[in-house]
């Protein structure tokens, strides 16, 4: 009987191996769009948290229904200044890391 031997990996294994190693377009781009997925769904969970409609939360910041349900599906062409709207309105904290040439700067 012929028993195939299966290979065990880590998830960082598994992304180097099929998406990049980090630091590469590729996996870069996939870290990327993770976070802002990620984003999406914190404000979306929020808002229902807090029991405030799209509509709601639109008037609060001063946007449309439509903005909302785009930033809350994870559309990237959203300002940093919406985001911080967004969750002001939500009463909520926001913390950014930005990293630039292997610094990274905590924005607390």
């Amino acid at each position: 009987m012929d028993k195939k031997r299966l290979k065990i990996m880590t998830l960082d294994q598994m992304k180097d191996k099929d998406i990049g190693v980090i630091g590469t377009p590729e996996r870069d781009k996939y870290e990327f769009d993770l976070k802002i997925e990620i984003l999406g769904d914190t404000i979306k969970s929020v808002r229902k948290e807090r029991k405030l409609t799209q509509q709601q939360l639109g008037e609060l910041i001063g946007v449309q229904k439509s903005q909302i349900s785009k930033l809350e599906r994870n559309t990237k062409n959203v300002t940093i200044e919406t985001i911080l709207k967004v969750f002001n309105a939500l009463d909520t904290n926001v913390r950014f890391s930005i990293e630039m040439n292997k610094f990274e700067f905590d924005l607390t």
